[in-house]
């Protein structure tokens, strides 16, 4: 039995976006709790070469965003990558979750077949829509995801594995 592209798309995306929501309440609790300005962990950072917590927000929204839309040959919505508050991430993460809803799975029948061509790392690739997906697209999601737990847990805030996991059922 095959799983469908949007079975291994869209709801993956919903649960990723609920993760990072539940991070920014965590964030803005703790903030709260230890009376520091949240823009301290909006703009924090693992090394100074990596993006910081807001950057993290950015790349996994465009993450999924990006891959449906490369997936499907379609436009996608266009983000403008200048939050800087923890309220401005929570509209972003609700922008995202509004064009997820759109997607059917009919827009995505047969996808695992198309091609997708991008530039990575300076070289032109071609991948098969599961290739893109299941090499590219999802790693590159639940990196970003990970990578914002990891800033918040390096900053003192009570982020665990279960708020990563996020809720089953």
């Amino acid at each position: 039995m095959s799983v469908s592209m949007y079975t291994l798309t869209v709801p993956i995306f919903q649960r990723g976006l609920k993760t990072l929501s539940t991070y920014l309440d965590k964030a803005e609790a703790y903030a709260k709790e230890k009376g520091i300005d949240s823009s301290i962990l909006v703009n924090a950072r693992l090394a100074p070469d990596m993006l910081p917590l807001s950057g993290q927000f950015q790349r996994a929204t465009d993450s999924g965003k990006f891959g449906i839309t490369r997936l499907t040959s379609t436009d996608a919505p266009k983000f403008e990558d200048n939050e800087t508050t923890i309220a401005e991430l929570h509209e972003r993460l609700e922008k995202a979750e509004a064009y997820l809803a759109t997607v059917t799975p009919e827009m995505l029948e047969g996808t695992e077949k198309s091609e997708v061509t991008r530039s990575l790392g300076g070289k032109t690739i071609t991948l098969s829509g599961q290739e893109y997906l299941t090499a590219f697209v999802l790693p590159n999601f639940y990196f970003h995801i990970a990578m914002a737990h990891a800033i918040l847990r390096n900053q003192g805030a009570p982020v665990g594995k279960m708020d990563y996991l996020g809720s089953f059922g």
